[in-house]
């Protein structure tokens, strides 16, 4: 423990803590969308139990990849279709593969849900169980975690101060998570934003884990889309959002100023 108070390590701690802050942007979005599907009362007790429970199991997580590293890039199966499907596939790249395809299901599904609440005018949804949401929460956010983790330890190999890194992050997530939470709830329209994020995100991760499998299909390699491309699509979804709602509001403002200066119709 004496070694986490090196200056070099206390540095290398802000890094990751600032790592672990960008990284899980993407996770507490979608713990804050998970959390709203289980009843109301229990939405807030079910973001703080997730969120202490996925630090636990990153520092388990961390400590398994730590000492059996080897082990998570040992070859499973392999597929060799020249020309059609080539594939090498580890424990790693399955989790990140199956990770990306749950994602992009969740986001999926919420946005048909979306269009049919549009359309029909207001559909009851059953919640889901508080063990059901506390579980998905817990898995996904140990799919989220490779990337961090595997960011961490090219960074150091120091497991208390990645260790401690993880704990804080875990803190600051405890503290945002209403507040994301809140901030959808009062802003409908920006959910739709946030599930195409989501979408985003699965996106991603099937990118990286087809980089990490090598996968490639009809003789194209599968490229990771990088964390740079990322937050830039991100950025321009968000800018044109703002944008359109800006635009919108003016429209309505403009229909209404034309609306009273109409003479009032007579009446039959």
């Amino acid at each position: 423990m004496e070694a986490l108070f090196t200056l070099e390590n206390l540095f290398t701690l802000c890094m990751l803590v600032l790592l672990q802050a960008v990284l899980g942007f993407d996770n507490l979005l979608y713990i804050a969308l998970e959390s709203k599907r289980v009843a109301p009362h229990q939405q807030a007790k079910l973001r703080k139990l997730g969120i202490g429970l996925a630090v636990v199991l990153r520092i388990i997580l961390l400590y398994g990849l730590v000492t059996v590293l080897d082990k998570f890039q040992e070859t499973l199966f392999s597929f060799n279709l020249p020309g059609i499907i080539e594939g090498t596939f580890n424990l790693h790249a399955i989790v990140v593969l199956a990770g990306g395809v749950f994602i992009l299901y969740t986001a999926i599904k919420e946005i048909m849900h979306m269009m049919t609440l549009e359309e029909s005018g207001h559909v009851e949804r059953k919640p889901k169980s508080f063990i059901a949401g506390l579980f998905w929460i817990v898995v996904m956010n140990a799919v989220f975690s490779f990337d961090s983790i595997l960011s961490a330890m090219a960074l150091t190999d120091e497991f208390y101060v990645m260790a401690t890194a993880i704990v804080i992050g875990g803190v600051l997530m405890v503290l945002l998570a209403d507040h994301v939470t809140t901030f959808l709830e009062k802003n409908r329209m920006y959910e739709v934003l946030g599930l195409f994020i989501l979408f985003l995100v699965g996106v991603m991760l099937l990118s990286e884990g087809g980089h990490v499998s090598h996968l490639k299909l009809f003789g194209s390699a599968i490229e990771p889309m990088s964390k740079a491309t990322f937050y830039f699509v991100i950025a321009v979804m968000v800018i044109i959002d703002i944008v359109q709602g800006r635009y919108q509001k003016k429209l309505m403002a403009m229909k209404k100023t034309v609306a009273e200066k109409l003479p009032p119709q007579a009446s039959v």
